[in-house]
């Protein structure tokens, strides 16, 4: 059987399941969701500047960058393109604080380690990236925590304007993505993940947050058989 969203992404517990059928994804009751693509997860030192143990680090990473500028970011905004052309609504969320020592933010977000994040609302890092940003009177929800649905509004927002199926996109898979995921599932949205519009910090952990995910919470497909199955590019805006 040729590999498909369909067949892919499978953990144990779905490995025999039926292939699931195409969604059904009416215009008007489906939202784009562009999770957490901000300045400061894209800016980088000069790699000559640091220290051989900072360099280290440095390459660690350098897998994940070239994911967001060669695919995520060049996708997704391609996807956005389309999105806006049909007329289907195209929403944003970002982490960020609306203090400027961050008093406001979550217990998790004040933690020592990587995920403590200092990101005034008005600051430059915590922006979303130009290439992605917000046009017209598309909305954009602040948060401090990992699930867009907890942190936000976006719950009330999602049923005022409609929606019912929301497709997700951004980073990282297996923190916020995967966050807001869990939580759109359990308040029956029905949900779809775009693996080549999302990032973690790391392949494996994109891939095997994934398979974890798929089948129960969302179902995992690519930008390009989303097109297809939504017709996307080949219909008038509303």
């Amino acid at each position: 059987m040729p590999t498909s969203w369909k067949n892919s992404y499978r953990s144990i517990y779905y490995a025999d399941a039926p292939a699931p059928d195409d969604p059904h994804l009416p215009l008007k009751e489906t939202a784009l969701l562009v999770i957490d693509v901000q300045n400061v997860y894209l800016e980088r030192p000069a790699r000559a500047t640091l220290t051989p143990a900072q360099q280290a680090h440095y390459d660690a990473w350098t897998p994940f960058h070239e994911r967001m500028h060669n695919q995520v970011i060049p996708r997704t905004a391609a996807l956005l393109k389309l999105a806006r052309a049909a007329g289907m609504e195209c929403l944003f969320v970002r982490i960020a604080c609306q203090t400027e020592d961050g008093r406001d933010r979550s217990l998790s977000q004040k933690m020592p380690g990587w995920n403590n994040l200092l990101l005034p609302k008005s600051g430059l890092p915590s922006q979303i990236v130009p290439q992605l940003a917000p046009a017209g009177d598309e909305i954009t929800l602040t948060k401090t925590t990992d699930s867009a649905l907890t942190g936000t509004n976006l719950r009330l927002i999602l049923h005022n304007l409609g929606i019912r199926h929301v497709i997700c996109t951004g980073i990282f898979t297996d923190q916020c993505v995967s966050s807001t995921v869990r939580s759109l599932a359990d308040e029956s949205y029905d949900v779809i993940v775009l693996e080549d519009c999302c990032a973690a910090g790391s392949e494996t952990l994109h891939h095997k947050e994934l398979e974890i995910i798929n089948m129960i919470y969302c179902h995992v497909m690519s930008s390009a058989e989303l097109i297809e199955i939504m017709h996307l590019g080949q219909q008038p805006k509303p």
